[in-house]
């Protein structure tokens, strides 16, 4: 017999940037001046990500877009990955994403099903939350705790095979 599993995702509903703290605020700005390196001549949709690392700066990333689709990649994975490559020492303290078709304002936006689970990693890989901003609907801007929040049934290295 079925039974229901109801799932609840918890978030801080932000009315503006004013409500963020000082190092939010900066990683949001971070994320919204990333759009700026976009590479989006197909979807001309500019997103934007960036990383508030533990020694207090910001790294990001913007999604790159490429003819051959689906081999771009996504603002969130390029930060993520950027940062893993280039600073592989630097824990991750804080993240934030900002979307805005190509020469328009900013707008809502989340992240796909592959950053989801790319993020989720990430976070277990530290051991610790990351907390995330996300812009909402009339400039609203939501905080989650956690990462992995947006991914509930996420799949990890847990998940596989274990070598003997």
């Amino acid at each position: 017999m079925a039974h229901t599993l109801t799932l609840t995702i918890t978030a801080d509903i932000l009315a503006s940037e004013a409500d963020l703290t000082p190092a939010e605020t900066a990683t949001w700005q971070a994320a919204r001046a990333a759009t700026a390196t976009s590479h989006s001549p197909y979807s001309h949709f500019q997103v934007g990500a960036a990383l508030l690392l533990d020694d207090g700066t910001t790294f990001g990333g913007s999604n790159q877009e490429n003819a051959a689709y689906p081999s771009g990649l996504c603002a969130e994975r390029t930060a993520l990955f950027g940062l893993a490559v280039s600073q592989p020492q630097r824990r991750i303290v804080g993240m934030a994403v900002a979307a805005r078709p190509a020469g328009g304002n900013f707008g809502p936006a989340n992240p796909c099903g592959a950053c989801r689970q790319v993020m989720a990693e990430y976070e277990q890989r530290q051991q610790q939350p990351i907390p995330l901003l996300l812009p909402g609907p009339d400039g609203a801007i939501y905080r989650f705790s956690s990462l992995s929040a947006l991914l509930p049934f996420g799949f990890s290295a847990d998940d596989l095979p274990k070598l003997k």
